[in-house]
């Protein structure tokens, strides 16, 4: 076991991408570096932002603040590979440089997911009890809430890489992806997989099911509060408290389940692709977005770093 184990250090993985279609790389190239800088310079900009605004500390910016760091975890993983896939012709990756990109990735989509479960339970302690808010989601909860998350995370996804890392390989190994996907490499192991495939399942059922039973728990309780509202401004409040988080949770979850649940036969390798795209690049650039767009004091801190920026060029161009 041993000496299968140090045959792996010499071997490579031949990463496709969307090479089957040649005549549009360039186009794809484009696009996805474009996505790439906006949801960088997004959520680099929606950390300062909750910084540098006093009005936006508050638990769920802070939650907030931190998905934001997840999410351009996330996407500068996946994306700087898969634009270099599209460039060159050379699309190898070695074992030792696939297994850490497979760590940090699985680490980012279950910490993001798990930030959006801690997220809803704000969500119902500000709906359900607003008079008791600071005190029920104080900093020392906040903080424990995160830290959970990013450790939860990081013990699931060390356990899956270390399963990954366990399995045989043998010399330059073709998979049909664009980065180290779970599945892609057990399909290139010469090992028995079957333990592995179940260890995924697991694991990632486990995870969801989890994700979704805090969501939906905390969600069944702000619907039973908000029915209780008589007025309707109390009942637009309650909805502009949740209406963000909820479009969040749904794209989201909704692509993980698509990645989860897809077959992964010859005909929906495209899909897996264009969903794994979606889930590592598209939702970082919408999530900045779906929580700026209707909070005025993140509009007003963006235009007022927009006058100071104008000034200091004006100032070095006079």
């Amino acid at each position: 076991m041993q000496n299968e184990r140090n045959q792996n250090t010499g071997v490579t993985f031949t990463l496709l991408g969307f090479s089957e279609y040649p005549d549009i790389q360039l186009l794809l190239f484009l696009v996805f570096l474009t996505i790439y800088i906006v949801s960088v310079l997004e959520n680099l900009d929606m950390i300062l932002i909750i910084r540098i605004n006093c009005k936006l500390h508050t638990p769920m910016y802070f939650f907030l603040s931190h998905l934001s760091f997840v999410d351009f975890c996330y996407t500068s993983v996946i994306a700087p590979n898969l634009l270099n896939l599209l460039l060159v012709e050379d699309k190898t990756i070695s074992f030792k440089g696939c297994m850490p990109q497979y760590f940090f990735g699985c680490t980012s989509v279950i910490t993001e997911m798990f930030m959006l479960a801690v997220m809803a339970y704000d969500c119902f302690v500000a709906v359900c009890n607003p008079l008791l808010y600071t005190t029920a989601v104080s900093h020392k909860l906040c903080a424990f809430l995160v830290a959970l998350t990013y450790i939860w995370a990081g013990i699931f996804s060390s356990t899956l890489t270390y399963i990954l890392w366990q399995l045989s390989y043998c010399g330059s190994n073709i998979t049909n992806h664009f980065c180290c996907e779970y599945s892609a490499l057990l399909s290139v192991s010469y090992s028995d997989t079957s333990f592995s495939q179940m260890a995924y399942l697991v694991i990632s059922m486990f995870n969801e099911a989890c994700c979704l039973l805090i969501i939906m728990t905390s969600y069944v309780f702000i619907v039973v509060t908000v029915i209780k509202i008589p007025s309707k401004g109390g009942l637009q409040k309650a909805f502009s408290t949740c209406a963000s988080h909820l479009t969040a949770i749904c794209i989201c979850h909704g692509i993980v389940l698509v990645l989860y649940c897809v077959l992964k036969s010859k005909s929906s390798l495209f899909l897996v692709k264009v969903a794994t795209v979606f889930h590592s690049m598209v939702i970082p650039m919408l999530n900045p977005l779906i929580y700026s767009l209707r909070n005025k004091d993140v509009k007003e801190t963006i235009r007022k770093l927009i006058y100071i920026k104008l000034i200091y060029i004006f100032t070095q161009h006079s």
